[in-house]
């Protein structure tokens, strides 16, 4: 069972497609009218711009939270791409758009890497260093093959690790391995 955390990550990671907006936008639309108090927020976006109670409830929370804006999950990924890594991004973009069919995945970035979750973590994507994308992947029953290595000291919560350097290290080997972690998950 999701905790009450994860649950509303899952929430904002669906803000956009739920309620035509991100949840920036749904921060400047709050900072444009002249509610302040909670209840006034969530009256609003359900009043006027159709927003569910949880949704309206959701971005009415993060938004009167301290650092509200660290809720965008694009700009933690951002982040992580920033300074000597931004040539990497590339390479993530490249592995997201290939884990589209993927149809009940929630994509979930935190601090240092992104989180790829169906009913739990099946992989995560992590650049490592300003010329590596690590990719963390759950195989138990696996053996290590190739790149496919184990996880070592890398990350407790996977169980093998595939390094990217070069974008056609994206291929459908790592496609595969990821499809199998997804249908274990």
């Amino acid at each position: 069972m999701a905790t009450p955390e994860e649950m509303a990550q899952t929430m904002r990671n669906n803000v956009e497609s739920k309620t035509g907006k991100t949840m920036n936008a749904w921060f400047e639309v709050i900072s444009k009218g002249q509610q302040e108090k909670h209840g006034q927020i969530v009256k609003m976006l359900k009043s006027e711009y159709g927003v569910t109670h949880g949704f309206a409830n959701l971005i009415a929370n993060d938004f009167l939270k301290p650092n509200a804006e660290s809720s965008d999950d694009s700009g933690l990924i951002d982040i992580q791409y920033s300074g000597p890594k931004q040539d990497l991004k590339v390479i993530y973009d490249s592995i997201i758009g290939g884990l589209e069919s993927f149809s009940e995945m929630q994509i979930s970035p935190k601090k240092s890497y992104v989180s790829l979750r169906r009913n739990k973590q099946f992989a995560l994507i992590q650049p490592s260093t300003k010329t590596r994308v690590d990719v963390g992947i759950n195989l138990k029953g696996v053996e290590p093959q190739g790149q496919l290595e184990a996880s070592g000291s890398f990350n407790s919560m996977v169980t093998h690790r595939v390094k990217i350097t070069d974008i056609a290290q994206v291929n459908q080997t790592l496609f595969d391995w990821l499809k199998m972690a997804y249908e274990q998950s």
